[in-house]
């Protein structure tokens, strides 16, 4: 139905298909989707200027604003833009790149519960970062190199085991969960195996952190993450169309094959660049979709509010993460899981109640 509600009409071989009433309800998506997105975007905004104040060195809103204007004083200069602003910008950048990747899989799946960290993508991310990490010393070029590989390999192996002569959505989650599962223990072993200061490192790259961060990584996933965002956005049209089945997609002239593989590839390669220089970050990419599709009111994933609503959601809960226990500060990944459980909690709760 979200195809048509994009497209109210259809051409079929030349026919014209009109659906009653699709144009104002589709306007009427589109219109409070937009509001959402912009909502949800600037919330995330006032929420990165309020995490810049905040520090052993405090700083009003007013004096935030002028020094990313380029008019503070050296001492601001130094602490907002070269030591907080690249946690921040972090924050938003993968926050937009977790939504995204989240919204791809859970229309392909057709289920909230088809996110990337929960059908092992990034537990083979973390898998090939271990291994590095453990054998070759921690370095943030092969780390990242490895957690893309690591990702990029459990796609492609969860995408063969779940293909018997089609795709469908509920086994690719359970080969995924059954996958994660087998890579969860491996990882275990792993770090009870390592030496004790590489192991505690790699567990905390493990719990997906911001807290070190630069502004070099963040302009590295960023040029990764630009294109492939431009990528998705072409085919966004098409994705909507295969929420509706492959017959009909393949009636509206939607190669159903070729566009679920380059999906699942452009998803899995959003979800690797944060991966690759923050960990695996869980709870995103699970819960910005599902949060955008109620606040809109769709029937079906919207790309650009989830990826406006994961902004937010990883911002804010960054914040929590630097202030919780502040002067200590706590891996980003911490504070994702334990909302996850929560949102995890509710979902199968609400579930249970349509049944």
């Amino acid at each position: 139905m979200t195809g048509l509600l994009t497209s109210p009409v259809a051409v079929d071989a030349g026919r014209r298909v009109f659906t009653p009433h699709t144009p104002v309800f589709s306007r009427r998506i589109g219109v409070r989707a937009t509001i959402v997105t912009a909502s949800a975007l600037l919330a995330a905004a006032a929420v990165g200027i309020f995490a810049l104040t905040l520090g052993d060195v405090v700083f009003s809103p007013g004096e935030v604003l002028v020094t990313l204007l380029g008019m503070g004083d050296p001492r601001a200069e130094l602490v907002i833009v070269e030591w907080r602003l690249p946690r921040v910008l972090a924050a938003l950048v993968f926050g937009l790149a977790l939504g995204v990747g989240g919204a791809i899989f859970q229309s392909l799946t057709r289920n909230p519960l088809g996110s990337p960290d929960v059908i092992g993508f990034d537990a083979g991310a973390y898998t090939g970062a271990l291994i590095v990490i453990t054998t070759m010393g921690v370095n943030v070029a092969s780390t990242a190199a490895a957690a893309l590989i690591g990702g990029a390999t459990t796609a492609l192996l969860v995408y063969l085991l779940a293909f018997r002569r089609g795709f469908t959505g509920f086994r690719l989650i359970i080969v995924g969960i059954g996958v994660a599962s087998m890579l969860a223990s491996v990882n275990t072993w792993i770090i009870l195996n390592a030496d004790l200061r590489i192991a505690m490192l790699a567990s905390a790259w493990g719990a997906g952190s911001l807290n070190v961060i630069t502004a070099e990584q963040v302009a590295i996933a960023t040029c990764v993450i630009i294109p492939i965002g431009v990528a998705v956005a072409m085919l966004a049209d098409r994705m909507h169309l295969l929420e509706l089945g492959d017959d009909t997609a393949s009636a509206l002239g939607v190669r159903t094959g070729r566009t679920r593989l380059m999906l699942i590839v452009l998803g899995v390669c959003l979800t690797a660049a944060v991966t690759a220089m923050a960990g695996p970050i869980a709870f995103i990419s699970l819960a910005a979709p599902q949060v955008a599709r109620r606040l809109t009111g769709s029937a079906g994933v919207t790309l650009t509010a989830s990826a406006a609503v994961g902004a937010l959601l990883l911002i804010s809960s960054d914040v929590l993460a630097q202030r919780l226990f502040a002067p200590t500060q706590i891996p980003v990944g911490i504070v994702t899981v334990c909302l996850g459980g929560v949102y995890l909690v509710w979902l199968l709760i609400q579930e249970a109640r349509r049944r």
